[in-house]
């Protein structure tokens, strides 16, 4: 069984990352970028669960705490189904072609990838519009010694949501179904509205805490 990348020393992903394999590549980039935006959400939370200064917004930090990991654990989640989706895709455009049979079997094959590739890192850029969301909470209710890292956080995903957006939009560029194409366009331009505003009025919120 093949190890997974997210067992494996951040050295040796380093090292995979910057070889000639087309995997890992952007994509799993993207949903570890969430991912340590969902890690700092939840260190932020840590920091500040149990303390007598927040105990007025204890049930808030921990419900948030609770939202931050699921997130954490789903973008993992995702680091390795990109490298899968990713595999699939190239298996298909390995398969034969000699004849008109085999052209179309692997036309089908290489359509049905790339809508599968499509899916990963959509679901990649909606997680980490969850995890900006709760860096605001973060930032506003959190222990103010940590306040930089939940702005670290929304850096973080942001950068993670506009990666995945870039990985979706070069799978739709090779799709020939237009309408497929034409919702998931409509679907990403929806997670993307405001969000740029978003990160910065997160930046705004803790650069006046410092």
């Amino acid at each position: 069984m093949t190890e997974k990348l997210t067992t494996k020393p951040v050295t040796t992903f380093l090292d995979e990352l910057a070889s000639s394999a087309p995997a890992p590549g952007g994509g799993s980039v993207a949903a570890l970028s969430g991912a340590l935006g969902a890690a700092l959400v939840s260190m932020v939370c840590n920091l500040t669960v149990g303390k007598r200064k927040y105990a007025d917004v204890q049930d808030d930090i921990q419900a948030l705490l609770e939202q931050s990991e699921a997130l954490r654990h789903e973008l993992v989640d995702l680091l390795e189904a990109d490298v899968q989706v990713y595999t699939s895709v190239s298996k298909a455009y390995k398969m034969p072609r000699q004849t008109e049979e085999e052209k179309a079997a692997r036309r089908a094959a290489i359509q049905a990838a790339l809508k599968d590739a499509t899916a990963v890192p959509m679901k990649v850029a909606e997680a980490c519009v969850k995890v900006l969301d709760l860096c605001i909470p973060a930032a506003e209710k959190g222990n103010v010694n940590a306040v930089s890292d939940a702005g670290v956080a929304a850096l973080m995903a942001e950068a993670g949501l506009r990666s995945a957006a870039l990985n979706v939009l070069i799978n739709l560029g090779a799709i020939k179904d237009e309408d497929f194409v034409e919702r998931e366009r409509a679907r990403l331009d929806a997670l993307l509205e405001g969000k740029a505003g978003l990160k910065e009025r997160i930046y705004k919120l803790v650069a006046e805490k410092l």
